[in-house]
């Protein structure tokens, strides 16, 4: 019988539950389930509470009984700064380590220095994830909303120990390195205490041991954990050249040889160290979108609270406050327009240059710049909730993920080291027994160049860097990318789906025609005013854009004495005392109303894209409205862009295929799919799909949700501040067309930017590893390649900042 102190009791969260029958169901599984005392399961808090014998049954196997029910387990995320690291093969092994724990699921990015973790409370929090960091060697530390500051501050202590680092062993190597260019050159005026080997040994020794204790000490805890990265390598490498350099300063008349390496020792790790600051700085400089996001945020807002007019700081702000903006502030929050007028700069969302003009009602998003009047405005969303905030969690997870095309780069990462050391270790023989039998000097030399040479840092930098910089700039100019995977993904399209209103035109229906068609009906003023008054009470686009040239037209709509809507066809209303009908050929037809004859006017409105809603008095055909949902200035621009670059546009959209042709003809789509249902545009993708291509859908992310999350990549084109759409894989803030053409240029860009990164970063290895080998490199020359390998590689990356967009 187990005593009360052996039961453990864990608590967790259970999604999916409906109703108090699914917590008991939940409740009766978990409670008769061998191992467990007892269980709890509460519906109104989702939250499961279970005493159980941990010896019998784990967290993680009660996750899964759960989830075998068809309920979930709720998991949490969080991100950690991993510190520590120097290469992929470090990132690899904590990635591993964290992947080893019950119910953790993590990625660890070494550009960033970060792991993104989700895990399951259940079975291992966050304390118990980042002691199996700790574990292994390294340091994790939490980042937290407030901790921005922290992450920058760690970042400039490492670039400035890196530095300090370097210099100090700079200093000191600078007489090892006048020795070495001594013998290399045969020059006599150099002072002759430089090609002593006891001062040579005081010039290493701190060098060896000082400067390079980190590897020392990275190594060690790598290889305690049955591991191996970069680190071991240098180690190793420079303390076989120091250690026998040593030997011969004391020994070297039995050795019979009095030739020391002390130089090649010392230069591998100042050179080295020099790497490593110059990438670390380098490295900085691929999060500058992020940082350039949160230098956007205003620090504070002068609210109104109690009758009085006050400063505080921006995350005091609660919704429902009523702030003051004046000219060539900064708004703080997101909210809604109560009082007054502005233009307003949304460049930092959109990427648009021209100012938006505001006015009472409308919505205003945290850090876009008033640029005209001053205005009040009701705070809806704040802190992690507004536009800004959530841009940067996308931004951030975009930053941190994986790219498929990574994973070459992390199978050969993995295996790296060890074959490297394995190939150094058959240098050395090779060389000692055949190829300059007994020369142990230069099959040392050999060996340490090999070591030296081989960097796996620039193969695990390679990929994460571009995705760092290509997501970075993209968010700079309102391309919000969900993950390394879209990125990747959009540069395989080769057709693309629009959808018309809202996407290709403005989806602001606006009245253009309203022909009479029989004069004792009414005139033209007439039968607007009875129209506007009959679509008062509707709140379909097509019945606001009646209502709205009404109200331009200075008119004043009375309210109807009756009112119908009739889904999918129209309105009946009674106006005046006469019996009104507005809507669609079918309506009228369906209330025996005679239409047919005037066809040929309905039909010449509709080969000019206009969607025609007939008007019945009385039984009596009255009048014909066209209604355009005029085509965006810079639609036309795309498509042709789209087109050039090899891509299949088609259009799909719910009109009749007369208006649609019409649309498409205005920007020069010849494939069209017209009269689709919402819930059907998902099949015609999957028909594109089926017939071998790779599809992108382009809508306004909540209409089209079926249809983006079925296309191989999904754009969301103009959602305001609705960033965080689950449907799509690519949120474009403006609601211009041309943003879908960049985001395949940049990802075109971003690819061909990766290509090139791991086609060097492997050449490099496969040729060097090679050469040092056959003895054509020195381990100076080696520990120099190496170290500006990986710099070359982010400076690379940093090219994709220069990305040309359509403007």
């Amino acid at each position: 019988m187990k005593t009360e102190t052996e039961i453990e009791k864990i608590e967790f969260k259970v999604t999916g539950m409906s109703c108090a029958a699914c917590a008991a169901r939940v409740e009766k599984k978990l409670a008769g389930t061998d191992g467990v005392q007892s269980a709890t399961v509460n519906f109104a808090t989702g939250t499961a509470a279970v005493k159980h014998d941990p010896a019998r049954i784990g967290p993680d196997r009660l996750a899964e009984i759960v989830e075998q029910l068809g309920y979930g387990v709720l998991k949490e995320k969080a991100e950690l700064r991993i510190t520590g690291m120097t290469c992929a093969a470090c990132a690899a092994r904590v990635e591993k380590r964290l992947n080893s724990l019950p119910g953790v699921q993590g990625i660890v990015n070494i550009a960033t220095e970060k792991a993104v973790v989700e895990f399951s409370p259940a079975t291992t929090d966050l304390r118990q994830i980042m002691q199996a960091v700790t574990d292994i060697g390294y340091g994790a530390e939490e980042i937290n909303a407030g901790g921005m500051d922290a992450e920058k501050e760690a970042r400039e202590r490492e670039i400035r120990w890196f530095r300090n680092m370097f210099l100090f062993s700079a200093v000191l190597s600078l007489p090892l390195l006048l020795y070495m260019f001594g013998m290399l050159f045969r020059l006599t005026n150099l002072p002759q205490i430089i090609y002593n080997p006891y001062f040579q040994l005081v010039l290493a020794t701190p060098i060896q041991f000082v400067a390079g204790w980190h590897f020392y000490r990275d190594a060690y805890h790598v290889l305690k954990n049955k591991g191996a990265n970069m680190s071991v390598l240098v180690a190793l490498g420079t303390t076989a050249a120091y250690a026998y350099s040593v030997a011969v300063a004391f020994f070297g008349n039995y050795i019979g040889t009095e030739e020391v390496y002390f130089e090649t020792s010392a230069l591998i790790i100042t050179l080295i160290l020099l790497g490593r600051f110059l990438e670390a700085v380098a490295k900085g400089k691929t999060s500058e979108a992020i940082k350039k996001l949160m230098g956007l945020q205003a620090k504070t807002a002068r609210v109104i609270r109690d009758s009085q007019e006050m400063e505080i700081p921006v995350d005091q702000v609660m919704v429902g406050d009523v702030i003051i903006v004046r000219p060539g502030e900064k708004i703080p929050v997101d909210g809604v327009l109560l009082e007054g007028y502005s233009s307003i700069d949304e460049s930092m969302l959109t990427g648009e240059s021209l100012p938006v003009d505001k006015k009472v009602g409308d919505t205003v998003i945290g850090a876009t710049i008033n640029k005209l009047g001053t205005f009040k405005f009701k705070a809806t969303k704040v802190g992690r909730d507004t536009a800004l905030a959530q841009i940067i969690r996308i931004v951030e997870d975009a930053q941190g993920s994986k790219a498929p095309i990574q994973r070459l780069a992390d199978v050969i990462s993995g295996y790296f080291v060890p074959v490297v050391v394995a190939i150094a270790l058959i240098t050395f023989g090779l060389w000692y027994f055949i190829g300059d039998p007994g020369n142990f000097t230069w099959a040392l030399i050999n060996f340490t160049a090999v070591l030296v040479i081989a960097c796996p840092c620039a193969l695990g930098l390679a990929t994460p860097t571009s995705i760092m910089v290509g997501t970075g700039r993209g968010a700079e100019n309102g391309i919000l990318i969900k993950g390394g995977e879209y990125l990747e993904r959009a540069q395989k399209i080769n057709a693309i789906v629009l959808d018309k209103t809202g996407t290709i035109t403005r989806g602001e229906p606006t009245l253009t025609d309203l022909v009479v068609l029989d004069s004792s009906a009414g005139s033209e003023r007439d039968l607007l005013v009875l129209a506007a008054g009959a679509e008062k009470g509707s709140e379909h686009p097509l019945a606001r854009a009646v209502v709205q040239k009404a109200e331009e037209e200075g008119l004043k709509p009375a309210d109807p004495e009756q009112f119908a809507a009739i889904p999918g066809h129209g309105v009946r209303a009674k106006m005046q005392g006469r019996e009104l009908l507005l809507g669609t050929r079918k309506l009228m037809e369906e209330n025996g109303v005679q239409w047919d004859i005037h066809e040929s006017k309905i039909e010449e409105l509709e080969r000019h894209g206009k969607t025609v809603m007939i008007m019945a008095l009385d039984g009596r055909a009255a009048a014909l409205l066209g209604v355009a949902d005029t085509v965006k200035e810079t639609s036309a621009e795309a498509v042709q862009a789209l087109q050039q670059m090899g891509i299949e546009v088609w259009m799909i959209t719910g009109d009749n295929r007369r208006t649609a042709e019409a649309i498409a003809a205005q920007v020069s789509i010849n494939n069209v799919l017209a009269e689709i249902l919402p819930e059907d545009k998902a099949n015609e993708v999957q028909k594109l799909q089926r017939s071998g291509k790779v599809v992108g859908m382009v809508g306004d992310g909540i209409n089209d949700a079926p249809a983006l999350a079925t296309a191989d990549v999904g754009f969301a084109v103009g959602t305001g501040t609705d960033v965080a759409i689950e449907a799509a894989d690519i949120t474009l803030m403006s609601g211009d067309l041309r943003g879908v053409v960049n985001s395949i240029r940049l990802s075109r860009a971003t690819m061909r930017n990766i290509k090139q990164n791991l086609f060097w970063a492997l050449i490099y290895n496969t040729v060097g590893i090679p050469v040092a080998a056959l003895g054509f490199l020195s381990p100076v020359f080696a520990g120099a390649a190496m170290a500006f390998s990986s710099v070359s590689v982010v400076s690379n990356a940093l090219r994709l900042k220069r990305v040309k967009f359509q403007q």
